[in-house]
């Protein structure tokens, strides 16, 4: 079995160094390259197995990069890395379609299990979808398998982490989590996000997936718990 592709991006090639050899350690198959343009010809052409990706990079920033990437239906896992320790930028980055966000400077071994939690992730997922099942509630279909989201028979573009939480509440219906919770069981165990980043979330799936968003039918506010899926 070969080892996973993980492409690095990252202009300070120092950092870039020490994250190949550290990757290499850890039995992957790192690649590094140091700007937006480069990054996105390399995912797009051969998309690695997972993306370290610096925000701050030349010729195209990290998050226009995430951006185009999603646009064009690449769903590789993608892991942010940033000096930025602002909330937007964390929640710019998630709602965009990044898979986690590390803050610069980071512990190697933080890093390095947080890079195995999302293919962790992304491996159970593809498993699942591969049952090709389709989940439906009021007007929505969801296929699992190609993760083409209808909703009254008009498709509706779902990031990859809204995605996430949607298949989430779907696999769980009718119990209430907290916003705590669904940061561990969404976004990775070792994930350090605020609970507004839920929030921000689910307010994100009620405009897309309900009829009424200020009064959802589906996903549910339990105040002082969290939030619950109704189908």
């Amino acid at each position: 079995m070969s080892s996973p592709r993980i492409l690095i991006v990252e202009d300070d090639e120092a950092i870039a160094a020490g994250l190949a050899l550290n990757l290499r350690l850890e039995g992957y198959d790192p690649k590094v390259v140091h700007d937006g343009q480069s990054a996105m010809d390399e995912i797009l052409s051969a998309p690695p197995a997972l993306v370290l990706l610096d925000i701050n990079l030349p010729h195209k920033d990290g998050l226009a990069v995430l951006r185009e990437v999603r646009e064009q239906g690449n769903l590789t896992p993608v892991v942010v890395l940033s000096a930025r320790e602002g909330e937007y930028d964390k929640v710019a980055a998630l709602r965009l379609g990044a898979d986690d966000y590390v803050t610069k400077p980071f512990a190697l071994a933080e890093l390095m299990a947080r890079v195995a939690a999302v293919l962790r992730r992304f491996r159970t997922a593809s498993a699942v979808g591969a049952a090709q099942r389709v989940s439906r509630f009021s007007d929505v279909h969801v296929n699992l398998d190609t993760r083409e989201v209808l909703r009254a028979d008009q498709q509706v573009k779902l990031t990859h982490l809204e995605f996430e939480l949607l298949r989430f509440f779907l696999d769980n219906p009718g119990r209430v989590y907290e916003r705590q919770a669904l940061l561990r069981e969404v976004w990775g165990v070792t994930h350090n996000g605020s609970p507004r980043t839920v929030d921000n979330f689910l307010a994100q799936l009620r405009g897309k997936l309900e009829r009424d968003p200020e009064s959802p039918q589906h996903f549910i506010t339990v105040r002082g718990a969290g939030y619950r899926f109704d189908p």
